[in-house]
């Protein structure tokens, strides 16, 4: 059985293809994907190639889909005065913060629908969470509902009747929740990368909403982060 995972070299990302393959005892044949989006650096691509290879990936396809042409995000611009957010209170922040990149999952679901036909694969693997995230509003279990209605209705296998499933195992889990279960496979979070703004040594920041993010899943987990050793 065949699967297209959005692999962004990121702790969820990882996490989620794991999980995804550990929970299918018939053996789950993952297809990596990795979207080159115009984003401000490339430590996460790094990551995805270290993170793709510890997993046995079957094919890892890097494809370049340059959103800085569209803009609207602090991920995918350099101009002064379009800074990343630092020291924001991850806790209780309600609104979307500029490193919303405008319709990013939808966007690239689609190129994984088109590739999962291509291929053959029944599912696509994401690591959307719904509680420890930024505010974004493609992390939610109702636009993944929606895609998959859209994904029924869109493509030659959806109308032969073999639907293509958009899995989500991290959903509903924590930060915390998320990091326990990806220790318990053993996995290696040194590979990953999760910065939204590294410096030129590729250092995590510390202070952006996924770094902040990530040291609290880490601590309420009572793990150590092998970033920060």
């Amino acid at each position: 059985m065949r699967a297209i995972v959005l692999l962004s070299g990121g702790l969820d990302s990882y996490t989620a293809a794991a999980i995804a393959k550990a929970d299918d005892p018939g053996g789950l044949d993952l297809y990596a994907l990795t979207i080159s989006y115009g984003q401000r650096h490339a430590q996460e691509l790094e990551a995805a190639r270290r993170v793709a290879c510890a997993l046995g990936i079957s094919r890892h396809l890097e494809l370049a889909i340059d959103l800085r042409a569209i803009g609207g995000s602090s991920l995918t611009s350099n101009a002064p005065g379009v800074d990343v957010p630092r020291d924001r209170d991850v806790a209780s922040a309600s609104d979307i913060p500029s490193t919303y990149v405008p319709a990013r999952n939808t966007i690239f679901l689609s190129l994984a629908l088109g590739w999962a036909e291509v291929v053959g694969a029944g599912d696509i693997v994401i690591g959307v969470n719904a509680l420890d995230y930024s505010g974004y509003p493609d992390c939610r279990p109702e636009f993944i509902r929606a895609f998959e209605a859209l994904a029924a209705l869109a493509t030659r296998a959806g109308v032969e009747g073999a639907r293509i499933r958009v899995r989500t195992p991290l959903i509903a889990l924590s930060k915390a929740d998320i990091i326990r279960r990806g220790l318990a496979l053993g996995l290696d979070y040194g590979l990953t990368h999760s910065c939204y703004d590294p410096g030129a040594s590729g250092a995590p920041c510390g202070r952006c909403d996924s770094c902040l993010l990530r040291a609290k899943g880490f601590a309420e987990a009572g793990a150590v982060d092998p970033l920060l050793r």
